[in-house]
C-alpha cells in the first residue's frame, strides 16, 4: 500500500456529506470547512478527509464532544495544540482512519492559516505541482507516514502558509 493516493473527486463529495452531517448534529457551529490535501482538486493525498469545524465560542466547542462522539468520532481533546479540539473517525470496520476534525473557535489564528494554505493550493497550479513533488519525495522516504512524513513536508508547508498569509 502506498501512502499517497491519486486525486479522487469523490473526496469532495464525501467531505460535503460529512459537513452536512456535522451541521445537522452538532450545535454551536458557525461552519465546517474541508481542508488538507483532499480538499484540493488534482492533488495526491493520504485518503483521509480533514475537516475544520468552527464554533461560535469555546463553550460550544467543548460541549460538542458528546455529539461528535455520537457520530462515531474518537475525541482526543487538544491533542497537543492549545485552542483546538481534535477528533478522528475510522471506517466502519475500525481499521482505517477516514476523517480528522480539527475544531476551533471563531477567531483562532489556525483557521485563517489552514484556509489560506488550502486556497493558495487551489488557485496555483505551479504550487500544487511543487507540493506534489515534495509529498512524493517524503512518502518515498517515509512510506509508513506518521511523524517522519509530517516532519518532512512541514518546512515546505510553513513557507507556503507564511506567503499565503501575507497575501
Amino acid at each position: 500500500m502506498t501512502l499517497l493516493a491519486p486525486p479522487d473527486p469523490i473526496w469532495a463529495v464525501e467531505a460535503e456529506a460529512e459537513i452536512q452531517r456535522w451541521t445537522n448534529v452538532v450545535d454551536g457551529l458557525i461552519g465546517v470547512h474541508h481542508i488538507g490535501s483532499t480538499s484540493v482538486p488534482g492533488l495526491p493525498a493520504k485518503p483521509v478527509l480533514d475537516l475544520l469545524p468552527v464554533f461560535a465560542d469555546d463553550a460550544a466547542r467543548l460541549e460538542a464532544r458528546s455529539a461528535v462522539e455520537g457520530m462515531g468520532y474518537d475525541w482526543k481533546g487538544d491533542h497537543g495544540l492549545e485552542g483546538r479540539s481534535y477528533a478522528r473517525c475510522k471506517d466502519d470496520d475500525g481499521s482505517t482512519r477516514r476523517i480528522h476534525a480539527h475544531c476551533y473557535t471563531l477567531g483562532h489564528p489556525a483557521i485563517r492559516r489552514h484556509l489560506a494554505f488550502r486556497d493558495a493550493l487551489r488557485e496555483n497550479a505551479a504550487l500544487r505541482a511543487g507540493y506534489t513533488a515534495v509529498k512524493a519525495a517524503c512518502a518515498a522516504r517515509h512510506p509508513a507516514g506518521g511523524e517522519g512524513y509530517q516532519s518532512c513536508i512541514s518546512a515546505w508547508i510553513d513557507k507556503v502558509e507564511a506567503r499565503a498569509l501575507e497575501s
